[in-house]
């Protein structure tokens, strides 16, 4: 099985809770896998897998190895073998390995001939299953194999590890990792069991000690971390995943080396540089180009033809990228619809939405500028159609970069694009709880097109609000909008702060209570307790209490659960009004006395309207209660029942009418005073808009005369515009023909900047010396193979000589060069003048004169050889 295949299969998560670490490493790695398990203590309740780069055709040594250094029982995996806390497991040779279900799967090495990248396999398949358990360590090695594979765990919530480069016999491996900025902790092999055994134990408490009040004020100490980041950041992490949120403060602290949540929080608050550190761990900015090829195979499979499909010029192509991070896939988006549209995409107007709540990382997506390492996912052809290399990377090209509008906007508060087409919000939902992910779906069901497309991580779906979207692939995440009305839930915020204290912990079962008890409650709140229903925001009914049927009912035409359309005739005016005041005051509102006429009889009915706080969502509860019933049930003497209930009956009539006529009074004298205020302020604003209509008049006549001396100016603009293109085409033409004669020359050239570090060199250079741009470009001069150019003589002529005369000249050299021997070399150096103070540069040429100097040699021992 190919490790693309490997990749492909469904991996099922596993139950384990305890941490798995998977420990990757190449060249150097006995050593290094010696050092880290001499240092694992016996009982550490971890599991570590060590997947090491072995020669396929020699059968591995290495568990009889480590097993003489370390009591801890070390095995070889075999297939299917079950992963156990407190044990060492190591690949066969000649192998594949992947995680699935708590279990190791073997499974045949990649032919020869195609990429071997084990840990990268290995790492990837332990964070699908093991997810914010896994744990993966890159130790010495060559290449890059780890990278991509800490990238997937870091992503889903693990803690990811490095060798300090400086430790490690071959450091190309963990720099690799640390270049890509994925690493959490940077660590010699000894340090690193210890660094894990610690962040176990105290994400195993999440607290600093075991006692109860110590619990208590562990977790007030996480949520005080939590609210002072609401506060800075304007971002609240309350329901964000916390597991997730509690590692990355965990790794704070670790790099803080402070041992305590309360003394962390104690530091946190004082420092403002710690804030923003903690605030982007939070935000987990991993993503790559082209991440998950099958999904964008999918795209321009299935879902760009149907949103192309019967699109006119006029109406462009709306594409929301929520999460962008850096940029990455909403520029893999555009590559992607410019190689589908090809030729016609000039037809089409692309706007590509890339948003972020990250300030930082929408900034690197705006420059479009990224680093060799970060372009992986990319094919050569993607690297020479749409990049261009500039200083310190690549750069987007311009048409790329115009499809695509990034911003800063946070989706769960921020008001939402809308009309699109297509949205995608990869791998960011799973850091939510459901509460979040709901309002989240909700916000992109609104935003979309009628048929529009949702795509989502592997590991997402829509299941929080599974009523608003259909499944559109059976293997990728992609999502359809189903046909009903969309709404954005506008964000309530500070709910979390009008909750008591007290209230926070959920009820406790009373010790003691029988379950005759408890059914006698339940008796004694069905016979006596009002009747009435629970209601959100929107005015839906989503719980009834009780018997309702005498105050609400289905109301004609399509079906509704909004309460103010099923309250009976009578009943919605005041039930609004109290709502409304019991939404606005916050506190439970009573209205008595209201009149309700049926068919058979009047009722006086009474409402109230309690705000239920203790909610993550605004809920309110709504009781009916029939106080005539009540009232026609008592015993007054010299009555008989009948002649009661009608006298009763008009006595509340005449009673209710009086309360309707002192309302209505009150609500009269409310709303002329309202009037007359109105009134006063039009009349202001009518005066302030005469006022204003002149000044106005004035001002257009000033405009008129800037008109003018605009056009004027713009005539002269013109003129210069037109200059500065006149000389932007010589420069252009001058720069082709230097680089023109730079190319053709024979002799090597390079480019040094003020830190003699190289710019540029030419293609001579690199054919006389054996070497590529890569190791070339950005390195100090001196260091140059191997320091074939650190010679005093030379770097005295650099570094004084030119610096104050502006050139040196006929510098002789004798260096022995790879495939050539020994050759006797002449360096020119100058200075390249440039105006304004500008960066400055040195142009270095070498001239191969050995040839030269043999031949003068040959005429000087020519006579002396003729006599």
């Amino acid at each position: 099985m190919s490790e693309l295949q490997n990749k492909d299969k469904n991996k099922e998560r596993s139950d384990n809770l305890f941490p798995v670490v998977g420990v990757g490493a190449s060249a150097g790695g006995l050593d290094a896998f010696k050092r880290l398990i001499r240092a694992i203590p016996e009982n550490s309740g971890v599991a570590y897998i060590l997947v090491q780069h072995l020669e396929p055709s020699h059968d591995s040594m290495l568990v009889e190895i480590l097993q003489k250094i370390t009591p801890i029982p070390i095995q070889e995996i075999t297939n299917n073998v079950r992963v156990e806390p407190n044990r060492v497991y190591v690949i066969p040779s000649n192998k594949l390995l992947t995680a699935n279900d708590g279990r190791l799967e073997l499974s045949p090495r990649a032919p020869k001939g195609e990429k071997n990248m084990p840990v990268d396999v290995f790492f990837t398949s332990l964070s699908e299953v093991h997810q914010s358990q896994a744990i993966g360590v890159v130790l010495t090695g060559t290449g890059s194999d780890g990278t991509q594979g800490l990238k997937a765990i870091k992503e889903l919530g693990g803690f990811t590890f490095a060798q300090e480069p400086q430790s490690a016999e071959y450091p190309g491996m963990p720099q690799s990792a640390i270049d890509a900025e994925i690493v959490d902790f940077i660590l010699t092999p000894e340090e690193i069991p210890l660094q894990l055994a610690r962040i176990s134990q105290l994400f195993r408490s999440g607290l600093e000690v075991e006692k109860e009040e110590g619990k208590q004020a562990g977790e007030e100490a996480f949520r005080q971390i939590i609210a002072v980041l609401r506060v800075r950041k304007g971002n609240d992490f309350t329901y964000y995943k916390q597991t997730t949120i509690r590692r990355r403060i965990l790794r704070r602290m670790g790099l803080n080396k402070i041992e305590h949540i309360s003394d962390y929080l104690t530091f946190f608050r004082d420092n403002v540089a710690e804030q923003d550190l903690l605030y982007q761990d939070l935000l987990i900015p991993v993503t790559g180009f082209f991440r998950d090829p099958k999904v964008f195979t999918a795209l321009y499979e299935s879902v760009f033809p149907d949103i192309l499909k019967d699109r006119d010029d006029a109406s462009a192509l709306r594409i929301w990228i929520a999460g962008c991070s850096t940029g990455e896939e909403a520029y893999s988006m555009a590559i992607h619809l410019s190689e589908y549209l090809d030729e016609k995409i000039a037809n089409h107007r692309i706007q590509i939405f890339a948003t972020d709540i990250s300030e930082r990382s929408i900034a690197k997506a705006r420059m479009g500028i990224y680093t060799k390492k970060e372009m992986g996912g990319l094919g050569a052809h993607h690297l020479e159609k749409y990049f261009s290399k500039v200083s310190g990377g690549f750069q987007i090209s311009k048409a790329i970069r115009d499809m695509c509008v990034f911003a800063c906007h946070n989706f769960l508060k921020d008001p939402p694009f809308a009309k699109m087409s297509l949205i995608s919000c990869r791998n960011v939902l799973i850091y939510m709880e459901t509460f979040l992910q709901k309002r989240a779906l909700t916000t992109f069901h609104y935003a979309l097109n009628e048929h529009g497309y949702l795509l989502l991580g592997n590991s997402e779906t829509t299941a929080p609000a599974a009523e608003l979207f259909a499944t559109y692939g059976r293997t990728e995440k992609i999502y359809t909008r189903k046909s009903i009305p969309g709404k954005f839930l506008y964000p309530a915020t500070g709910k979390t702060d009008i909750i008591p204290k007290g209230n926070r912990n959920t009820v406790k079962k009373e010790p003691g209570r029988d379950d005759f008890q408890r059914n006698a409650d339940e008796v004694i709140l069905a016979k006596f307790s009002p009747a009435g229903v629970v209601v959100n925001e929107e005015m839906d009914i989503v719980q009834f209490r009780g018997a309702t049927g005498i105050w609400l009912e289905p109301s004609p035409g399509k079906a509704s659960l909004n309460v103010l359309k099923m309250v009976k005739q009578g009943l919605a005016f005041e039930l609004r009004n109290a709502l409304h005041k019991a939404k606005t005051d916050n506190k439970p509102v009573v209205i008595k006395g209201i009149s309700l006429v049926s068919s058979d009889k009047q009722q006086l009915v009474s409402i109230e309207v309690i705000p239920l706080l203790n909610t993550i969502e605004r809920y309110y509860l709504v009781l009916f209660d029939d106080t005539m019933t009540k009232k026609s049930g008592e015993n007054l003497e010299g009555l008989s029942g009948e002649a009661l209930s009608k006298e009763l009956a008009e006595s509340e009539r005449n009673r209710q009418l009086e309360r309707e006529l002192a309302r209505l009074r009150e609500d009269i004298r409310s709303i002329t005073e309202d009037q007359e205020a109105v009134n006063e302020e039009l009349q202001s604003a009518n005066e302030e808009l005469l006022s204003g209509s002149e000044e106005l008049q004035s001002l257009n006549e000033e405009l008129e005369t800037s008109k003018e001396e605009i056009q004027s100016t713009n005539e002269e603009l013109t003129t210069l515009n037109q200059e500065l293109l006149d000389r932007n085409d010589q420069l252009n033409i001058a720069r082709l023909y230097a680089e023109s004669i730079i190319a053709t020359i024979r002799e090597p050239i390079i480019v040094l900047d003020k830190d003699m570090k190289v710019r540029t060199a030419n293609q001579s250079y690199y054919n006389k010396f054996k070497t590529l741009e890569e190791q070339t470009e950005g390195k100090s001069f001196y260091e140059l193979g191997n320091g074939i150019w650190n010679i005093p003589a030379l770097r005295s002529a650099l570094e004084n000589s030119l610096l104050t005369d502006g050139r040196i000249a006929d510098v002789e050299v004798k260096q022995k060069l790879e495939d050539a021997g020994e050759r006797i070399l002449l360096l020119n150096a100058c200075r390249i003048a440039q105006k304004d103070n500008a960066e400055l540069l040195i142009l270095l040429a070498f001239e191969d004169i050995t040839d030269t100097r043999n031949r003068e040699n040959d005429l000087i021992n020519f006579p002396r050889e003729k006599e």
